[in-house]
């Protein structure tokens, strides 16, 4: 039996696929559990969609090659959620209004906050609160 993965993908779907069931596919066909952390349609009518994909490898591969058959990109690091090192003071905000955790205090003798992608789900109340702009959202 195959072991079940989750991976994290960042989907765009041009105007012309936004309204194709594409995401309903990838759970009746290819067997797949679909969580949707944030999803945006633009003006221009393009399409944003920050997941989890859960299911096994065979599985997954089989439905990424499907979703690709449409015009749609795969960004398979999915990472909506950026930190600029730069431009962060460490001051501590952000990790007050992060549900997750994924925004904490690492070492406590330096009190910098450090950033852990894959414990976001990308509320994006960071970014909301973030006041040097450290924070971004890839759409």
């Amino acid at each position: 039996m195959s072991q079940t993965v989750t991976k994290k993908l960042m989907l765009f779907f041009p105007r012309c696929e936004c309204e194709k069931p594409i995401i309903y596919h990838l759970v009746k066909d290819y067997n797949l559990v679909v969580n949707i952390f944030r999803a945006k349609v633009t003006p221009e009518e393009e399409g944003y969609l920050v997941l989890d994909v859960t299911g096994t490898e065979e599985d997954i591969e089989r439905a990424l090659a499907f979703v690709k058959t449409f015009n749609v990109s795969i960004n398979y690091s999915g990472k909506g959620v950026t930190r600029d090192e730069n431009s962060c003071t460490h001051c501590g905000l952000c990790i007050t209004h992060c549900p997750t955790g994924a925004l904490r205090i690492g070492d406590k003798s330096t009190r910098e906050v450090i950033y852990s992608e894959a414990d976001c789900i990308e509320c994006l109340a960071c970014i909301r609160v973030c006041p040097f702009g450290a924070l971004a959202s890839a759409f």
